[in-house]
């Protein structure tokens, strides 16, 4: 085996997702990803923590997507219309991936730990939301407000995106799902009372 091998990252985890599939992800070993991969367990620990960073890894990239579509929002945009710049281009960056991300929610879904990550993951872009709009000049306690009801949008969003494989692109489960929360805001919608 050479030294340096094309795609290293790439095709560790694309092996643990599919032994994650298979197997599950308490039964499946780092020894198991690697050899799956054609490389070695060296490796793997060269790009990920742990088998769970196969799954969060892109927590970061993510992150800084939306935070920084948030940023770029036009100055005069309101909190909830900067989130929203934020949601439209997470939902772009992860449409081409549907089928991963739904493969990805499945194993985390079936793992208290994975979900609790998942969560711990959730809390720290709302609070980088928060951080970001409180740079825009936003009172904290509404950058707080509109960060987290952007976390709740993405949730919703994601769930329906990923449930129907068929179904419309991310960025407009997103717009649709932003469009249902300032209906049930507003008061003039569905919302049972």
């Amino acid at each position: 085996m050479g030294r340096w091998e094309p795609n290293a990252r790439g095709r560790l985890g694309k092996a643990a997702m599919e032994l994650y599939a298979e197997r599950g992800f308490d039964q499946t070993t780092v020894a198991e990803i690697a050899r799956r991969a054609g490389l070695t367990e060296r490796t793997f620990f060269r790009h990920y923590a742990d088998k769970r960073e196969v799954l969060f890894g892109g927590a970061p990239f993510m992150e800084e997507q939306f935070v920084g579509a948030v940023a770029a929002a036009p100055a005069p945009a309101g909190p909830m219309d900067a989130v929203a710049a934020g949601l439209y281009a997470v939902g772009t960056m992860l449409q081409e991936g549907r089928e991963a991300a739904s493969l990805r929610q499945s194993v985390i879904s079936s793992h208290p730990e994975l979900q609790e990550r998942e969560l711990v993951k959730l809390a720290s872009l709302s609070a980088a939301l928060t951080r970001t709009l409180c740079e825009r000049g936003v009172p904290e306690s509404d950058a707080s407000l509109a960060a987290e009801a952007g976390i709740a949008v993405f949730k919703v969003a994601f769930g329906r995106w990923i449930a129907d494989l068929d179904g419309p692109e991310l960025p407009q489960v997103m717009r649709e799902s932003l469009d249902e929360l300032r209906t049930v805001v507003a008061g003039d919608g569905s919302a049972a009372s």
